[in-house]
């Protein structure tokens, strides 16, 4: 279990460097700075893919430490593998297209066309928030044939784990909604291709530990 948490672990560590590389790469509204403001940074964007880097660190430390806390535990004997409701195998593919939808979006970004942001941004609302409701739903599906959160370990960890990932969603929601807002209102275009840069690489990510949940839970 030790060894499939350690591979778990290095195909997000890889997976999340390599969006991060393409995201560091391939920002032609960077590339096309005039010369005289070389040495500026465009839209402060450095310090935020920085800050948003760190805080993607931090969110891989946390679960880390929560599914090390998983495998432990599922070595004490009363544990009773739990059947993870259908649901989230349907759940999984919105976040796959929410994620796909808003990479869609990133693209539109990249070739200067903020007008056209606004349709692929509601889109990418309406699957997170789709996603969201599914898991409520789970869980309630879970609750409805006795599967409470203090009935076994593998309950607890079950909403622990989705509960938590929920929690998140909604934060990166948060910045979606300013991201949103802005392309609504003809904001700086500049900052809105920032705000669905960043909003993206945020989405791929957390749709990898997801996968990376998903993955565990229905294979213990």
């Amino acid at each position: 279990m030790e060894i499939g948490l350690i591979v778990l672990a290095t195909m997000l560590a890889a997976l999340l460097g390599w969006i991060l590389r393409q995201s560091f790469n391939t920002q032609p509204w960077i590339a096309e700075v005039a010369p005289e403001s070389a040495h500026q940074a465009p839209f402060n964007a450095g310090p935020k893919l920085v800050a948003l880097t760190t805080l993607l660190a931090v969110i891989t430390s946390f679960f880390a430490l929560i599914l090390s806390a998983y495998s432990l535990r599922m070595d004490l004997g009363d544990w009773v593998p739990l059947t993870e409701p259908a649901l989230l195998w349907v759940n999984t593919g919105v976040l796959v297209l929410a994620s796909a939808t808003l990479q869609w979006t990133r693209n539109i970004a990249m070739r200067r066309d903020a007008s056209s942001l606004l349709p692929g941004l509601l889109l990418t609302g309406f699957l997170t928030i789709a996603f969201l409701v599914g898991q409520l739903i789970a869980w309630q599906q879970l609750s409805a044939s006795g599967h409470y959160l203090t009935s076994n370990p593998s309950d607890a960890f079950f909403y622990l784990l989705t509960g938590l990932h929920g929690l998140h969603i909604l934060g990166g929601l948060y910045v979606w909604a300013r991201a949103t807002i802005k392309a609504m209102g003809g904001s700086d275009e500049d900052a809105v291709r920032q705000s669905v840069e960043l909003c993206t690489i945020y989405w791929h990510f957390l749709l990898l530990v997801w996968l990376v949940l998903f993955g565990l839970m229905i294979s213990t």
